[in-house]
């Protein structure tokens, strides 16, 4: 039963970064796109300004 234990922690991770994958093609666009781009150009200017 050592093969379970090793396999598991490794098959975890991958559906977590599979999830997290998902997650965040999910939540790009949609009704805050033009907020959330606004908000990278605002910052991205501020910090070429500096």
């Amino acid at each position: 039963m050592d093969y379970v234990s090793a396999i598991v922690p490794p098959l975890v991770m991958a559906i977590g970064f599979g999830f997290l994958v998902r997650a965040i093609i999910r939540s790009q666009g949609g009704a805050q796109k033009a907020k959330e781009d606004a908000a990278a150009e605002a910052m991205a200017a501020r910090s070429a300004a500096e």
